[in-house]
């Protein structure tokens, strides 16, 4: 139990979870912590998971939903909020429909009312029991729960720990027997409390097509459909607007900064010989395309929820809350100048700013204006930062070889960026 708030939030883990490895790694610190900034959270582990008991056999979800009753009645709790992770989303969404006076609210992220959106059939399920079987405790499925962390070496070290110490092997097989037979479709309309439904796109474990049953099948639920393929609720690039979403749910009230330093895309972009064309066209004609080229990064900001920090006069600063969305905007941007008769290039770094009233600073900013200069007209360059994160969309990624930018202590892995 931890955290500083009024509001009651049970959160309801996945099929496998450990106490102790919640708090063993930053992105799950972080995570956690959000919550703890405006509410009381219990955290527990299903019965033959984690640190709780291992009987004979596994439970069923009416033990499950006891054990749920079981934390709350000890904390002395009458209701609560609950947060359903994957698999335990069906189990929140059981809980809320059969006791809905002791759940005031119901978020659900990368949940399912049907196996058959987790695991679609005989093949899947056996490939599945197979990892279990030779490689489980290995970590080598933390890149289909959290692909935009492929490659990180203690990400997955941390992972191969959670699986080992969420379950043995022999438990995880007898719980996915379980799990497959559950299906939740016929009870979901009968959840009373307000629901917020979260969902990405291209979930790698869990089919959108699942998440969007659930919203249909829960009356008047909110759907919040992402871009994006983690499953893992705290990796991804989107972390950060979805804490915001949660908290605004769960309280009624948007979040306001607790502090001037964030985390942010920063995207720089710049007319490419902008002198040059500036004198050939004379002060009013240059005006002219400058208008039209600002109502164009207006366009493409609103559509890909960026916000402009300033005008540069031939180029712009934006932040993005994902790094993906930079892109993406960039590239459009890239392509719709094109039109006016010049072409751009632009520079995406992901990082830590600091914010002062409109403007923002810091390293980050920094390195996202040396990475774009570093572009070719037309062009858009990233980090490796923003790479990584941006794993699992329709982007692809030509690497540019490492550089040494002016002003940054280390050098600094840069890709060009386009869509597939």
């Amino acid at each position: 139990r931890f955290g500083r708030g009024s509001l009651n939030l049970v959160i309801v883990p996945g099929w496998i979870s450990n106490l102790d490895c919640w708090w063993d790694h930053p992105s799950t610190v972080s995570w956690l912590e959000r919550f703890g900034d405006y509410a009381n959270v219990l955290l527990f582990d299903k019965r033959g998971t984690g640190l709780s008991d291992r009987g004979k056999g596994m439970p069923g979800m009416d033990e499950r939903m006891d054990d749920i009753r079981a934390v709350m009645d000890h904390e002395g709790i009458e209701d609560a909020a609950l947060f359903g992770l994957s698999e335990g989303g069906t189990l929140a969404a059981l809980f809320a429909a059969s006791n809905p006076d002791r759940c005031r609210a119901l978020v659900l992220q990368g949940a399912l009312a049907r196996f058959e959106h987790w695991i679609e059939d005989e093949t899947a399920f056996n490939a599945f029991l197979a990892y279990v079987h030779d490689y489980w405790g290995s970590g080598a499925s933390y890149v289909h729960y959290s692909p935009s962390m492929a490659g990180d070496a203690e990400y997955q070290g941390w992972w191969a720990r959670r699986e080992r110490a969420g379950a043995s092997p022999g438990a995880v097989a007898d719980l996915m027997h379980l799990n497959r037979q559950i299906s939740v479709a016929q009870v979901l309309p009968a959840v009373q409390s307000p629901t917020l439904v979260i969902h990405r796109r291209k979930d790698l474990i869990v089919d959108i097509e699942g998440g969007r049953e659930v919203a249909r099948l829960i009356p008047d639920a909110e759907l919040l459909e992402l871009s994006g393929a983690d499953h893992a609720p705290w990796t991804g690039g989107d972390i950060d607007m979805i804490a915001d979403r949660i908290e605004e749910f769960l309280t009624g009230a948007k979040p306001s900064p607790a502090v001037d330093r964030v985390l942010a895309t920063v995207l720089f972009t710049d007319i490419v010989a902008s002198t040059e064309l500036a004198t050939q066209l004379g002060d009013e004609a240059w005006d002219r395309l400058l208008h039209r080229h600002d109502a164009l990064v207006d366009e493409q900001l609103a559509r890909f929820r960026g916000l402009k920090v300033k005008s540069l006069g031939d180029g712009h600063l934006a932040t993005f809350d994902g790094p993906a969305r930079a892109i993406y905007a960039a590239l459009a941007l890239t392509e719709a100048v094109e039109e006016l008769g010049f072409e751009l290039r632009a520079g995406v770094h992901i990082g830590e700013v600091k914010r002062s009233g409109d403007d923002i600073s810091g390293l980050a900013v920094h390195i996202a204006a040396r990475v774009m200069g570093e572009a070719e007209p037309g062009e858009c360059l990233v980090s490796r930062t923003v790479r990584d994160l941006a794993a699992g969309s329709d982007l692809t990624f030509r690497e540019r070889g490492q550089r040494v930018l002016k002003g940054v202590p280390d050098p600094v892995q840069i890709f060009n960026a386009s869509k597939i």
